[in-house]
């Protein structure tokens, strides 16, 4: 994959970042929906990603943090701090890059905790939060 460029909806954080596969996923878990006003939809960004501007963090969990422009608020990226294969791993923000940086929905994670109102047309992969808590979990173990 190319790399891409995107910016925040106020212009202030500008990003640079070459997603790992051509696909976007969309997180449908609770905390995602009260953080995006909706499902996360993201894509797995390669380790040389880079932010210029005003960024904001946040320990959304004992296992990630999230980033947003300290400006507009604009959501930028979720990244796993727990120790592990995911350690490191950065899911960032579809709507920064034009077009969604040309890429599919390919996966949906916690469909169970979608609201009923609307539905993602397709044939992708879906998988509840029970399948995500465990793949997660395997992922900490194998390093641990």
């Amino acid at each position: 994959m190319s790399e891409l460029q995107g910016q925040c909806m106020c212009g202030a954080v500008s990003v640079t970042a070459t997603p790992v596969q051509a696909s976007v996923t969309a997180c449908h878990c609770s905390m995602c929906q009260r953080w995006a006003s909706g499902p996360f939809l993201s894509f797995q960004a390669d380790t040389g990603y880079a932010a210029l501007g005003p960024v904001r963090t946040y320990q959304s969990s004992q296992w990630a943090e999230r980033a947003f422009c300290g400006e507009c608020g604009s959501v930028l990226w979720y990244r796993m701090t727990a120790p592990g294969k995911m350690h490191g791993q950065t899911q960032m923000s579809a709507g920064l890059f034009e077009n969604a940086g040309g890429t599919e929905l390919k996966l949906e994670f916690f469909i169970d905790e979608k609201p009923a109102g609307y539905a993602f047309a397709g044939a992708h992969r879906r998988m509840t939060g029970e399948e995500c808590r465990a793949m997660f979990a395997e992922t900490a173990e194998g390093e641990a």
